[in-house]
C-alpha cells in the first residue's frame, strides 16, 4: 500500500510525461505480480468497488476527531475533495478508538494486493459495525498522505492521472513488446490475478492475443473552416452515426464486440454476434452500434439502457433491436491493415459487407425511414455509405439536413489516411451540426469540487410548465471564472431551502442551454431529455419569466422526429 501510495503521489505531482512514464516503469518493475495487477486495474480505470458509503465515513471521521458533523461538511464543501478532506480532519495519531492506537511498519507495508482484499473488496455487504472496525484500524495503520488514497480506494473513486498509453508504454519498456501489443492486450484481457499480469507481459503469444481488438483511432472536431481542408477531392464524407462506437473481432478464437471503453459486450448484442459468423476469419471491423426498429433510428438513451445489461431478453431485444454500421476494416483475412490508405481499406470493407445502411429522404414531417433489411442476422451488418457531394457547400448543405436525419453530422476522413491510435489531429475530423439552444431557469445549485471547491457550479435547469419548473438538465461548464464568483454570490442570496449541499434557489438566473440533440424519455419528469447540455451563456437581458416553456421543447421534438 506504501508503494503505490507513493505512485499515486508522483503521478499527482508532475505533467511529465517522461517522469510518469518512469514512476510507473520503476513501481511494475519493484512489486510483486499481484500487486502489478492489482494497480494495473486501478490505473487503467477499472470498475471499482465502493465498499462505504460516504455519509458513514463522514459520520465516523467526525467523531474520531471529535468535531461536530456540520463542520466536517463544510470543510467538505470548502476543500472539495473528501479523500482530502477526512485526511485532514483525522488526527495523526489516532489515540481515541476502540483496539489500540498509532501505526505499526509492518502493517503499513502490506502489500496492496492484501490490503485491497481485507480493507476495501472484502467489506462490500458486510455489516456496518464490521465496516467501522476496519475502518478505524485502517486509518491506524497509514498516515496522512497514504489515508488519501485509502479514501479514494475504498469510496470506489480513485482516479489517476494517466493514460492507458502511458502505462503501456511503462510497461513496454520493461517487458520489451511493442507498445502496441501491451495497450491491445489490455483491452482483451481482465487483469486481476498475478499470471493475469505475467501473461500481460509476456513475450510468447498468450490467449488473449486472439481476441484483443484495435486501439480506437479518435477523430478531432472541427476547429476552424472546413475548406481551409484543401480540396474536397482529398476526403470522403460520411454521416456521423448518434451510436456506441465499437470493433467487431472475428477470428479463429472466436467472436468479441468491444466498446470504445474496452469492454467486452456480447452479452448485451448476441443478435450483433450472431451476424458475425457470417464474416471470414481474421476480420476486424470498426464502426457503430445503432438502436434501430424497421421505420426509424431510436434515441442513444435506448441504446445505452440495453449496453448497461448484463443479459438482454426477448423483450429487449424485441423493443430495442441493434444494427452494426462499418465504417472501416482494420483486418482482413487475418491481416493486419492499418498502414493501408483508407481508400483502399474502404474497397476491401464493401467486399465483406457489401450493404449500405441506408435511409430514405427524410419526409415534411420529419420522420426518418430507414431500411434495415428482414432481421436476418445477414441483415444486422451495414457499411457505412458515404456522403456525395462535389464541393465543401453540397456537404454544407447535407450536413444542415444530418439532425433530421437522426445522426449528428458529418465525418471527413483524408483518403490516404492510414488508422492510427489515439487522437491525431489532421486526417479524421468531426464537423457536428450547430447545437440546439433553448433559455432556461436556474432552481438547483450544488457546491464544485477541487478547482471549483466552495463555488456553487453545478446546475440543475428548468423551464416552465405553467407555473411550475420542471428539471430538463444539470450543466456544469460554459461559465467563465469570474461569472462563477459572481453567479455563486447570487445563489447564496437567492437560497429558499438548503437539503444537504443542494441549494434550492428563487427562479431569478437564465442561461442559454446548448444540446445536441432532444429525445423522449420516461426517467425525467419533463418526458423529454436533452443530449450533452452545457451552458452557452448567461442571459442577464431576460427575466425568468421569459425563459422557454415545457410546450417549446416538445414542439423542437416534433420538429426534429415528428413525434
Amino acid at each position: 500500500m506504501q508503494r503505490f501510495s507513493d505512485l499515486y503521489w508522483k503521478l499527482d505531482s508532475t505533467t511529465s510525461t517522461n517522469q510518469k512514464v518512469a514512476a510507473l516503469r520503476d513501481y511494475f518493475g519493484s512489486v510483486p505480480p499481484q500487486d502489478a495487477a492489482c494497480a494495473l486495474s486501478v490505473l487503467c480505470g477499472a470498475k471499482q468497488v465502493r465498499a462505504i458509503s460516504t455519509r458513514l465515513l463522514r459520520e465516523w471521521a467526525a467523531e474520531a476527531a471529535e468535531l461536530p458533523l456540520w463542520l466536517v461538511e463544510e470543510s467538505y464543501a470548502h476543500v472539495g475533495d473528501l479523500a482530502e478532506t477526512l485526511a485532514l480532519i483525522l488526527p495523526e495519531q489516532l489515540t481515541n478508538l476502540s483496539g489500540g492506537s498509532g501505526t505499526t511498519a509492518d502493517q503499513s507495508s502490506l502489500s496492496l494486493s492484501h490490503f485491497m482484499h481485507e480493507t476495501v473488496i472484502d467489506l462490500k455487504g458486510k455489516p456496518d459495525v464490521y465496516k467501522r472496525q476496519k475502518v478505524e484500524e485502517t486509518w491506524r495503520r497509514l498516515k496522512p498522505r497514504e489515508r488519501i488514497v485509502w479514501h479514494k480506494l475504498v469510496t470506489g473513486g480513485c482516479r489517476v492521472g494517466v493514460s492507458r498509453t502511458l502505462v503501456a508504454r511503462a510497461l513496454a519498456e520493461l517487458s520489451g513488446l511493442e507498445p502496441t501489443t501491451l495497450a491491445e492486450r489490455m483491452m482483451a484481457a481482465t487483469i486481476e490475478t498475478a499470471e493475469d499480469f505475467q501473461s500481460l507481459i509476456s513475450t510468447e503469444p498468450t490467449s488473449v492475443d486472439g481476441l484483443r481488438p484495435y486501439p480506437f483511432f479518435l477523430a478531432s472536431p472541427m476547429s476552424g473552416e472546413v475548406h481551409e481542408l484543401g480540396s474536397i477531392t482529398e476526403w470522403q464524407a460520411e454521416w456521423k452515426w448518434d451510436g456506441m462506437r465499437a470493433q467487431i473481432v472475428r477470428r479463429s478464437a472466436g467472436i468479441s464486440i468491444w466498446s470504445r471503453g474496452e469492454e467486452q459486450m456480447n452479452d448485451a448484442f448476441p443478435e450483433i454476434v450472431n451476424a458475425a459468423e457470417s464474416l471470414p476469419d481474421g476480420t476486424v471491423l470498426d464502426g457503430e452500434l445503432l438502436a434501430a426498429l424497421p421505420n426509424n433510428l431510436l434515441p442513444f438513451s435506448m441504446l445505452s439502457k440495453r449496453a448497461s445489461r448484463k443479459r438482454v431478453g426477448k423483450k429487449i431485444l424485441t423493443e430495442i433491436p441493434a444494427v452494426f454500421v462499418a465504417y472501416d476494416l482494420l483486418e482482413a483475412h487475418g491481416k493486419d491493415i492499418r498502414s493501408e490508405p483508407i481508400s483502399f481499406r474502404r474497397k476491401e470493407l464493401l467486399a465483406i459487407v457489401p450493404t449500405g445502411f441506408e435511409k430514405r429522404p427524410a419526409p415534411a414531417g420529419g420522420v426518418v425511414k430507414l431500411k434495415v433489411g428482414n432481421g436476418n442476422t445477414n441483415d444486422r451488418l451495414f457499411h457505412s455509405p458515404l456522403v456525395p457531394g462535389g464541393t465543401w457547400d453540397e456537404l454544407g448543405c447535407a450536413r444542415q439536413n444530418a439532425r433530421y436525419r437522426g445522426v449528428e453530422g458529418l465525418m471527413l476522413k483524408r483518403t490516404t489516411s492510414s488508422y492510427a491510435h489515439g487522437r491525431q489531429r489532421g486526417d479524421w475530423w468531426k464537423w457536428k451540426v450547430e447545437p440546439l439552444e433553448i433559455d432556461a431557469v436556474l432552481h438547483y445549485a450544488q457546491a464544485g469540487h477541487g478547482r471549483r471547491a466552495g463555488l456553487h457550479t453545478d446546475y440543475t435547469l428548468g423551464v416552465w410548465d405553467g407555473n411550475q419548473l420542471v428539471t430538463i438538465a444539470k450543466a456544469y461548464s460554459g461559465l467563465t471564472d469570474e461569472e462563477l464568483i459572481e453567479i455563486d454570490k447570487i445563489i447564496r442570496s437567492t437560497t429558499i431551502e438548503r437539503h444537504g449541499p443542494v441549494r434550492i434557489v428563487k427562479p431569478t438566473l437564465v442561461f442559454q442551454l446548448a444540446f445536441e440533440n432532444v429525445s423522449k424519455s420516461t426517467r425525467h419528469k419533463s418526458g423529454i431529455a436533452v443530449r450533452f447540455p452545457r451552458i452557452a451563456r448567461w442571459r442577464r437581458d431576460k427575466s425568468p419569466h421569459e425563459a422557454a416553456t415545457l410546450s417549446d421543447l416538445k414542439a423542437l421534438l416534433e420538429q426534429i422526429t415528428g413525434e
